[in-house]
C-alpha cells in the first residue's frame, strides 16, 4: 500500500469518527421534551415559519418606507400571520400609523399593539443605561433554562423594559416577567409576552 492511500483511509477514518462523535454528542445533549411544554405550544411548519419570516420582512420595510414612522425603532415578530408591534414612539399618531402600515401588508392577519409612548426625553447618558439594562434582562433570560429568550425582544427606555415576543406558556411569561423585573436597573416592566397559538 502506498503512503497516499494509507493517509487518505486515514483522513476518511478521522472524518467518521469527528462525525460519529459529534452526533453521539449531540444525542447525548438533547434533552427530552417537556410534555406540559410540547402539549402548550401548538407546532408550526416550515412554510408557516417560512410566510412568517416573508410577513415581518414585508412589515418591516413597510414601516421603513413610510416617512411618518421609518426614523422608529420598532421590533416587529410574527406568529401564524399575527404580527406584534413593539418600542417606543414620541407621539400616539405614529402609533396609529404604525398599525395602519401593518395592517396594510399582505398576509398580516391580526396586529397586536405592543407600541409604547416614550415618557419624556432622553440623554445619552440614560440610553447607555437603557442599553446596560436591556443587556442584563437578555443575560438572565438567556441563562434561565425555562425561557426561550430568542424569542423574546427586549427594549428598554428610561428604565422601563418593554418584553414582547411569542412563547410556549404563561408560566414563561411569569418566569420573563419576573427576571425582568429583578435586573438592576429596571425601574418597570411591561409584558408584552404572547402564547404561541
Amino acid at each position: 500500500m502506498n503512503t497516499r492511500t494509507s493517509r487518505l483511509r486515514r483522513g476518511s477514518t478521522s472524518a467518521a469518527l469527528a462525525v460519529t462523535l459529534l452526533a453521539a454528542l449531540l444525542t447525548g445533549c438533547k434533552k427530552a421534551p417537556d410534555p406540559a411544554v410540547a402539549a402548550a405550544a401548538p407546532s408550526v411548519t416550515m412554510g408557516t415559519q417560512l410566510d412568517d419570516t416573508v410577513i415581518t420582512a414585508a412589515v418591516k420595510q413597510a414601516l421603513l418606507a413610510d416617512p411618518a414612522v421609518k426614523s422608529f425603532e420598532l421590533q416587529v415578530q410574527t406568529r401564524k400571520g399575527t404580527v406584534q408591534l413593539a418600542g417606543f414612539v414620541e407621539t400616539q399618531a405614529q402609533i396609529d400609523q404604525a398599525l395602519a402600515v401593518t395592517r396594510s401588508v399582505s398576509g398580516v392577519s391580526q396586529v397586536e399593539n405592543g407600541v409604547s409612548l416614550r415618557a419624556g426625553s432622553s440623554t445619552l447618558g440614560s440610553r447607555i443605561d437603557d442599553t446596560a439594562v436591556t443587556g442584563r434582562v437578555k443575560a438572565a433570560l438567556l441563562a434561565d433554562a425555562d425561557i426561550k429568550s430568542l424569542d423574546i425582544s427586549v427594549q428598554t427606555v428610561q428604565g422601563a423594559v418593554q418584553l414582547t415576543g411569542f412563547v410556549d406558556n404563561q408560566a414563561q411569561i411569569d418566569r420573563a416577567n419576573t427576571l425582568a423585573a429583578a435586573a438592576e436597573g429596571a425601574r418597570s416592566v411591561k409584558n408584552e409576552l404572547m402564547v404561541k397559538r
